[in-house]
């Protein structure tokens, strides 16, 4: 039975089922085919078919590989001989919407009673459908049950091993068929038998009777006809999302403590890229995190932008312009900035730590990591947590990698079940996901965008606290996300001790004088403590704070270089006296006056690791603020950081290429009209202005300004000064031909 080709039937389809196809392979549009064969041509070259196979469904991919099993590849095959290989586990109106989808991807054609798949489709999908070898005719009319019990052991181990998976192996013995009686081992008895066949030296073939035989008749061992069920559990959306707010907010101050640890000792950049294990280490023990999460914490801000290679002799990963931005946003926008990196970035931090093909591990910031589909696979995650009912929890990670290898089995690769396992961790750590569902700013994230995001997480957050709790320890409880002035307060003469619902700062002497140092009086911090404390100041506070100030600003500084001056002639006697004096090549000039030659900064921070406090003061007299504000380079232009997911043409777009593909059609048609030679101009006007006329199409053959020549269909308008106004059929616009340039034309008749 003989069935129509690929174009045939394409030319058959409607508008509708051609956009379809051209929506569905976009790589079929590009560029725009300039008739039906054109697209039949391209639809069935093995690379495109390859890429159109991506997105099937393991169920779809196996009714293809029953095709190709049953021969459509070859000539066409009913879909009941394809339902008999699938088994009778399968429905048959499963196997039918499968053939269909294939055919809306022009994967197969024809009616239900002669399929056709193209013939590259072999070598595009597999070369053995099924797991089977190719059949050898010399065994159709052999006993197979009644030869294979005749096997021995070691026969019958060696068939089902390659009935069970790849039909093909390589072995040293293929390299010469000798007789049964003169067999030593396996493969040798198996050629013999004709068991087995011989494809070249040193690699045999188990034919496709064979393991139809091994497997009971039955081409597939097991058919998904639908995906694996997913084993979830549920929590109230409530919960979820209180919970990423938490991660939101920890991830919030583990960013702000990277920026300020690379402001003041930027990581210089390897030779090679990225960020060298050693400083990767310093960073997660500054900021106190495991170097994983340093390394996914690096990767973020240098896609946020905050951080960029200086670029230098000597370049540095330093914090730029942007990060001064971020640090003063809200903690919701903050979030949004971040998640938004995260999900864009094209690279993959998860592959930190491991080795490339030269053994050689990959490094955090490495040109390496980058992975241009990580967008597209790790949306493919997040998706299909947002297929789930909101605040639905997933038990088992590894069965979000079963359900994807079923939707797309040939996608993902080596990294499939990795990359879910990736994404799954680090939209927790980023807030995005929490208990295993997705959290509903993540949500939002996905089909809104950033901006309705940062709303939706700015609603989870638990509202900003004006007071805090401080503690006889001399800790200070935060009871939750402090306003944004007190915030600033509390880092200011605290650290931070432990972070989380709750963050307890610990205030020392150090950072009493950090706080007197930026310009705080003693009666400010007191007062500080005083209103926004819900609890009493104890009096080990108030003696710090006190003791700190004493002897805070005694010994005071300005520019001489640099100068010391104290109303205590013995404290100025006591600092000459000392080792710093001679370092710092300080000389007194007055009783209580001492100069130096060095930086203001480098004296104060000699005298101070000397035991002295001092403090800088300003031309009024005021203590001055000269902790360094921290490296900054200039934010380099951010190009577009969305994933490059497939957007396809558009609606007119498809629709213009469907209508250029007709005219072709009907310009490749043999013309029922007379030719006319491109010499005799009078008669061509003539037939021109008689087609316009009477409104019907002509034919044209037709040389551009380049030199290209083309046939199209158009309907002539006017003819006027050696000039064809008319519109072009393929291009679907009103166009201006030269006379001159008409090779032939000839009017179009209706059929």
């Amino acid at each position: 039975m003989s069935g129509p080709s690929l174009a045939a039937w394409l030319r058959a389809q409607d508008e509708t089922r051609l956009a379809a196809l051209l929506r569905a392979r976009p790589d079929l549009a590009t560029p725009s085919p300039g008739d039906t064969s054109v697209l039949a041509t391209r639809a069935g070259i093995r690379a495109s078919i390859a890429r159109a196979c991506e997105d099937l469904d393991s169920f779809t991919l196996t009714v293809l590989e029953a095709l190709l099993l049953a021969g459509a590849d070859l000539g066409p095959r009913p879909l009941t001989e394809v339902s008999a290989l699938l088994g009778k586990g399968v429905p048959v109106r499963a196997a039918k919407a499968a053939v269909e989808l294939l055919r809306s991807r022009a994967l197969a054609w024809g009616p239900d009673a002669a399929l056709c798949v193209p013939p590259a489709a072999t070598e595009a999908v597999t070369l053995f459908p099924a797991g089977l070898g190719r059949p050898d005719p010399q065994l159709d009319e052999v006993d197979l049950p009644a030869l294979l019990d005749r096997l021995d052991e070691g026969e019958r181990k060696l068939l089902e091993t390659l009935a069970s998976g790849q039909p093909t192996g390589r072995t040293k013995d293929a390299g010469v068929v000798v007789p049964l009686e003169r067999a030593r081992n396996p493969v040798q008895k198996l050629l013999a038998r004709g068991l087995l066949l011989r494809r070249d030296a040193e690699t045999v073939e188990l034919p496709r009777q064979v393991g139809l035989a091994l497997r009971g008749d039955r081409a597939f061992r097991a058919v998904e006809v639908t995906e694996p069920r997913l084993d979830t559990g549920g929590y109230p959306l409530s919960t979820v999302d209180s919970t990423a707010a938490g991660a939101a907010m920890e991830l919030g101050r583990q960013v702000e403590a990277l920026i300020g640890f690379w402001s003041e000792e930027p990581p210089p950049v390897l030779r090679s890229g990225g960020l060298g294990v050693r400083e990767l280490r310093r960073l997660a023990k500054e900021i106190e995190v495991e170097e994983r999460r340093a390394g996914l914490l690096a990767e973020l801000v240098v896609g946020a932008g905050l951080v960029g290679d200086s670029e230098g002799n000597e370049p540095e990963w330093v914090p730029t312009t942007l990060a001064d931005t971020w640090l003063v946003g809200t903690p919701e926008h903050r979030w949004a900035t971040l998640a938004q990196t995260w999900l864009d970035l094209p690279r993959l931090p998860g592959l930190y730590g491991r080795r490339d093909e030269k053994d050689r591990p990959l490094g955090v910031l490495s040109e390496e990591l980058r992975r241009p589909v990580a967008p597209r696979e790790r949306r493919r995650v997040l998706d299909l947590l947002a297929d789930l009912p909101p605040g639905a929890t997933v038990k088992d990670v590894r069965q979000l990698a079963a359900v994807l290898a079923w939707r797309a089995p040939r996608r993902g690769g080596r990294l499939r079940d990795d990359l879910v396992e990736w994404t799954v961790g680090e939209g927790t750590a980023l807030g995005v996901i929490a208990l295993d569902a997705l959290a509903g700013p993540g949500r939002t994230l996905l089909t809104e965008g950033p901006i309705a995001a940062a709303k939706a997480m700015a609603e989870a957050l638990p509202a900003p606290v004006d007071h805090v709790l401080v503690q006889a320890d001399l800790t200070v409880v935060a009871p939750g996300p402090l306003e944004a002035d007190l915030a600033a307060d509390i880092a200011l003469v605290a650290d931070v001790e432990s972070a989380g619902g709750a963050t307890v700062y610990r205030v020392t002497e150090a950072t009493a004088r950090r706080a007197l140092d930026a310009g705080r009086s003693a009666a400010d911090l007191h007062e500080l403590f005083r209103s926004r404390s819900r609890t009493p100041v104890p009096q080990s506070l108030t003696y710090l704070i006190d003791d700190v100030a004493r002897r805070h600003g005694r010994l005071r500084g300005g520019a001489a270089g640099s100068f010391l001056r104290c109303d205590d002639p013995v404290l100025v006697a006591e600092v000459l006296a000392s080792a710093a004096a001679e370092r710092l090549d300080l000389r007194r000039i007055a009783p209580t006056v001492l100069v130096s030659p060095m930086s203001l900064a480098e004296v104060l921070d000699g005298l101070r690791a000397a035991g002295f406090a001092p403090a800088a003061e300003g031309p009024d007299g005021q203590v001055l603020d000269l902790r360094p504000a921290g490296r900054r380079i200039t934010a380099r232009t951010r190009h577009n950081r969305r994933p490059m997911l497939p957007g396809g043409p558009s609606e007119d777009q498809l629709l213009a290429v469907i209508a250029q593909m007709k005219a072709g059609d009907a310009a490749a048609a043999t013309p029922r009209g007379a030719t006319i030679s491109p010499t005799d101009s009078a008669t061509t006007l003539a037939l021109l202005r008689a087609a316009a006329e009477a409104g019907r199409s002509v034919w044209l053959g037709f040389v551009d300004n380049h030199g290209v020549a083309s046939q199209r269909v158009v309907n002539p308008v006017s003819v006027a000064g050696g000039m064809l106004e008319g519109f072009d059929q393929a291009h679907g616009a009103l166009r201006r031909f030269p006379v001159h340039r008409i090779t032939s034309v000839a009017v179009v008749e209706d059929v």
